[in-house]
């Protein structure tokens, strides 16, 4: 019997054998390490993200003491002052407001027009990776491309990117399930270095506008659409985490898939028009975000068992995208899938903003990969980071022969 463990290498080295007995033996377990209550079905998890009753935060509504939870230790107060003034975590109205400024850098058209800028891109770092014969795919192709775009769209200089990456892994460290104390104080001193950074920026921005999100939220500002400072800042730390790690994650997970599914490889080889179809398949069949957490603000019901306000709900997307309620034969990569509901980008009013520009760079690098780099070969075999929550590789070695 497959178990849910998620600090089990054997586990995080293949969770869907325990999603599927989760799944099997009912629609909701209440899971003791952690305290919370795991929703493996892809009905329910699409139904509860879309559920009222439930938030990202309960602190709009009560107290920690109202809702029977020990306020964190004052040590991480950098990291949740950052963390809780971001739209992801907000919820309604401020989340309303804070979200339809940030909408506007991301409407269909201004992701189209990055279109040109990312295939370009794309193009460059795959051709670096040609030259070199190979290389490490991560490091290479999979980080540097969004970490570009998104800071590109904010208007971070070019010098200034090399700690953004390291500052994001610091602070997503926090999501993962009891996070330990050196966990959390790293990503303490990095919400404090990146607070800072951004700070100085925004004054800059403030001096001499750009063409960027930055300038573009000041403005808002100071036309009547009012964001704190506090709120500007931890929603350009949510844009520029949010922006990249799931891209880079989806990226080696879903070569890695292909690796490991040469038939499915060589038919993508084969019809480049694929491509779109194939980057739904891979980001459901190996997504890089497996949980997302809700609070429960207003009592609710799931299948006869009753779970209680002030209860946190576990919402197991990596489950969700395995259901053969949904999906047929879903432990199965088909880049031909026609029907693909998957919820990688989650639903309701905290669906992920930034899908276009995800589905755009994932297509963008795909595209390079297969047409510049057409006998990429796996060298040597990834190994997974020690996570559950966001789910990735080390790094995947390949070699262009």
């Amino acid at each position: 019997m497959a178990a849910f463990d998620p600090w089990d290498p054997a586990f995080l080295a293949d969770p869907y054998p325990a999603y599927a007995e989760l799944r099997a033996r009912g629609r909701v377990h209440h899971y003791e390490p952690t305290n919370q209550w795991l929703v493996p079905h892809h009905a329910d998890v699409s139904a509860l993200l879309r559920d009222r009753r439930l938030g990202r935060t309960y602190r709009h509504r009560f107290t920690h003491e109202d809702f029977g939870r020990t306020p964190p230790p004052p040590e991480h107060e950098p990291f949740h002052t950052l963390n809780d003034h971001g739209m992801l975590d907000l919820e309604p109205p401020d989340h309303t407001r804070i979200r339809r400024l940030v909408s506007k850098a991301f409407t269909p058209r201004t992701v189209e027009r990055l279109g040109p800028y990312v295939e370009a891109l794309a193009g460059e770092l795959v051709d670096g990776l040609v030259r070199r014969g190979g290389g490490d795919l991560l490091a290479e192709v999979a980080e540097p491309l969004p970490v570009a775009v998104i800071a590109e769209m904010l208007g971070v200089p070019e010098s200034d990117r090399a700690p953004l990456r390291p500052w994001s892994a610091d602070i997503c460290g926090m999501y993962e399930l009891n996070p330990s104390e050196e966990t959390a104080a790293r990503a303490v001193r990095a919400s404090v270095e990146f607070s800072d950074y951004l700070r100085d920026l925004i004054a800059a921005r403030r001096k001499e506008p750009g063409d960027d999100l930055i300038s573009g939220l000041i403005a808002a500002h100071d036309e009547g659409d009012r964001l704190t400072e506090q709120e500007m800042i931890s929603t350009c730390v949510l844009l520029l985490n949010a922006g990249h790690e799931a891209t880079v994650n989806a990226t080696v997970n879903g070569w890695w898939a292909l690796f490991r599914n040469p038939d499915q490889l060589a038919a993508l080889r084969a019809d480049h028009s694929l491509v779109p179809s194939a980057v739904e398949e891979l980001m459901r069949y190996d997504t890089p975000l497996q949980l997302f957490e809700r609070w429960v603000l207003d009592e609710i019901e799931i299948d006869g068992t009753t779970i209680p306000r002030g209860a946190e709900l576990a919402l197991l997307f990596g489950s969700a995208n395995h259901d053969p309620a949904v999906f047929t034969d879903p432990g199965r990569l088909d880049l031909t899938r026609a029907e693909n509901p998957h919820i990688s980008f989650s639903a309701g009013i905290h669906y992920c903003i930034g899908a276009p520009l995800a589905r755009l760079e994932l297509a963008a690098s795909m595209r390079a990969l297969l047409e510049r780099a057409p006998t990429l070969t796996l060298d040597t075999e990834p190994h997974r980071k020690p996570n559950f929550v966001i789910r990735g590789l080390e790094g995947l070695t390949v070699e262009i022969r």
